[in-house]
């Protein structure tokens, strides 16, 4: 039996067309990974001030991501307080957010304001994040849960 060429094109809008349709996932992991933060430790930035790569070893599951960190000591903190420790907006882009839309967060454009990590997806729009950031802030937290929906 062949396929017609109607169907197969029907096929594949469907497969491209309907992602955009489910809710996305409250942790952003990327489109083949279901690690968050891109592997970093994020008790790192409130420790050490800067990303530290995680390793595998010291990891847990929080919101449906995996979480690594660079020590078993980072990892208990982080169990004991995930909400601390984990990015706002679930590591998406915090700009986008407040503009009303998802992009990922690079793990290496951060700031931390008021105790909370904030992500970005590259350094242009960080500075332009950080330019007016308490704007920002407002803004995207009236926008994520709706995005996540």
């Amino acid at each position: 039996m062949t396929i017609r060429l109607p169907i197969l094109l029907l096929a594949i809008l469907t497969f491209f067309i309907a992602p955009a349709a489910h809710a996305e996932e409250p942790i952003y992991t990327g489109l083949f990974s279901n690690v968050a933060v891109g592997g970093y430790d994020t008790v790192s930035y409130f420790t050490v001030g800067k990303p530290v790569k995680g390793q595998s070893e010291f990891s847990t599951d929080w919101k449906g991501a995996k979480w690594n960190f660079s020590s078993a000591e980072n990892l208990e903190t982080f169990k004991a307080n995930p909400e601390k420790y984990a990015p706002q907006y679930g590591g998406y882009c915090a700009w986008a957010v407040a503009d009303g839309s998802l992009a990922k967060g690079s793990p290496k454009q951060w700031n931390i304001e008021n105790g909370k990590l904030y992500l970005n997806i590259n350094k242009k729009i960080k500075q332009q994040w950080l330019a007016d950031k308490t704007n920002f802030i407002q803004t995207a937290d009236q926008n994520f849960p709706s995005l996540i929906k």
